[in-house]
């Protein structure tokens, strides 16, 4: 029986990091981020849609989709951003399943679905279990403004394009407290994969 783990966060709460360290343990990962990605791709519906509705000027020069300039119109208008959702979600859902469905095939232990916004989306029916990248908010203003090049007003209409990490606490099976070092953050995923049986991966 495989076990479906849905792994999230929020934007900057180090979910990459805790995804990259369940890899290594060899379980395999289906990323809605890179699934929304390929969704959009030239030539695909998602893609089609997109420009219906948005326009070309949201192309860049070689006519893919230009996720900045997407961006900057969804991050700050929440008509367009619930717009965009609803075309890419349904096609990102699909291609999770369908890997989903893959890996139980092939008889994995347990397979990843990584999912940014696995409870804003009310994809907890695609899951067996769910664990929660918590980080406070002020690392996760902090983290954000550093990656991405960003000033506190910038990184704080990402972060509350979100619904607040303290809010997912009790929605999750188990929490990983990121505020601290990896080491501790990889003691803690250990800690959890043994508790679920899986501490041989």
């Amino acid at each position: 029986m495989t076990l479906i783990i849905g792994l999230t966060g929020g934007i900057a709460s180090g979910k990459s990091t805790v995804s990259w360290m369940l890899s290594e343990r060899g379980l395999p990962i289906i990323d809605a981020d890179v699934e929304a990605r390929l969704a959009v791709q030239k030539g695909e519906k998602a893609y089609r849609e997109i420009i219906n509705e948005f326009g070309s000027s949201i192309l860049d020069s070689a006519g893919e989709i230009d996720r900045a300039k997407l961006g900057g119109i969804i991050f700050n208008d929440e008509d367009k951003r619930r717009l965009l959702n609803g075309i890419v979600h349904p096609e990102v859902r699909k291609r999770m399943m369908e890997k989903r469905d893959e890996s139980v095939l092939r008889g994995e232990q347990a397979v990843i679905l990584d999912i940014p916004l696995l409870f804003e989306s009310k994809l907890e029916y695609m899951v067996d279990k769910i664990i929660l990248v918590f980080v406070n908010e002020e690392t996760q203003l902090r983290r954000l403004m550093a990656r991405n090049s960003l000033t506190e007003t910038e990184a704080m209409a990402r972060i509350q394009s979100q619904m607040p990490l303290k809010d997912k606490i009790n929605l999750a099976d188990r929490i990983i407290d990121n505020n601290g070092t990896t080491e501790e953050t990889g003691r803690q995923l250990q800690h959890i994969l043994s508790q679920w049986g899986l501490e041989g991966t």
